[in-house]
């Protein structure tokens, strides 16, 4: 399955493993890649020693094309992770809070595309008028941080706004190949899916994440300030609810994140062994397309399953 985004890229199939913070790190990264796919490196909350030890973890294990998510940080801190992610192989900087403009420029001088993700029409122009190489449009399904408008309304007017300039790619609550099949047909060239990898074998996470995601329902999300003091879409729990009872404001971030951190309900970047950690009450971001998700399946193996799926649909259009 052949678009501008494998062709960018330089990738078998248009599906993009989300950055999830938490999540992608170098199993599911390689897997994703390995599989023809893009993989990608969640490195919000892994520091810039962990962050190139996974780097060099997934450039030992595949020659593949992957790339690193950074939802934020410093200017200084940012230059030396992209030069970092460089020297190192990756070919793609995903940023989730906007890109300065000499950041983009930094990852051009170093051969790396720059991708940005965006809820809006506006911020979708004035990425790629910043340099931005592909833009996803995130909908306000998608787990994690997130905005207000739907993805079936959100994509099609980013690829109407600047698809003919750049790779538009769809993401928010996109869960098998019918998905895929929808984002091509509304203009996009591909996919960026984040809930429906957590639920593989190879994807990170603390105790009862992937067990919650399991058996959770399509309306189990909730969008909150409760963790970060960005909307964020998590399971609710116990302590999303006694945050919205309180009627407490959020701290600007990262104050509200230091927060959880403190209350013991936020364990981001864990794993199973981590200690403390409470399923009730942590911090768990998952898109509405969770409640589709039954069974946990090798990420090599979905990817797959989203480019079969998509062709079976398209040839039922046909």
């Amino acid at each position: 399955m052949r678009t501008r985004l494998t062709e960018i890229l330089d990738i078998e199939h248009p599906v993009m493993l989300a950055g999830m913070g938490g999540v992608s790190y170098a199993e599911v990264v390689t897997a994703v890649s390995e599989a023809g796919g893009f993989g990608c490196l969640g490195a919000s909350a892994m520091g810039h020693d962990v962050m190139v030890a996974e780097i060099d973890k997934v450039r030992a294990a595949t020659d593949k094309p992957f790339g690193v998510d950074l939802l934020t940080a410093a200017p200084g801190d940012m230059t030396r992770d992209v030069n970092a992610m460089a020297d190192r192989g990756a070919t793609v900087f995903v940023a989730g809070l906007g890109v300065p403009r000499d950041v983009i420029d930094l990852c051009h001088r170093r051969n790396m595309l720059v991708v940005n993700m965006c809820g809006k029409v506006r911020h979708a122009i004035a990425a790629v008028e910043a340099g931005c190489d592909i833009v996803v449009a995130q909908g306000t399904e998608a787990g994690g941080h997130t905005g207000t408008v739907a993805t079936f309304a959100l994509v099609p007017q980013i690829v109407d706004a600047v698809g003919e300039r750049v790779p538009v790619v769809a993401a928010g609550g996109i869960y098998d190949g019918r998905h895929l099949a929808a984002a091509l047909t509304l203009g996009a060239d591909g996919v960026w899916v984040g809930t429906r990898f957590i639920a593989t074998p190879e994807a990170r996470s603390v105790i009862g994440y992937k067990e919650k995601i399991l058996a959770m329902r399509e309306d189990d999300t909730v969008v909150t300030r409760a963790y970060t003091g960005k909307t964020c879409r998590v399971l609710r729990n116990d302590y999303t609810n006694e945050f919205e009872a309180s009627g407490e404001q959020a701290k600007p971030f990262p104050g509200q994140y230091i927060k959880s951190l403190q209350d013991g309900a936020n364990h981001l970047g864990g794993d199973l062994d981590t200690p403390d950690v409470d399923p009730d009450r942590e911090f768990m971001p998952a898109g509405q397309g969770g409640g589709a998700i039954t069974e946990l399946v090798p990420a090599g193996e979905l990817v797959g399953c989203f480019v079969a799926e998509a062709e079976a649909a398209l040839a039922r259009l046909g």
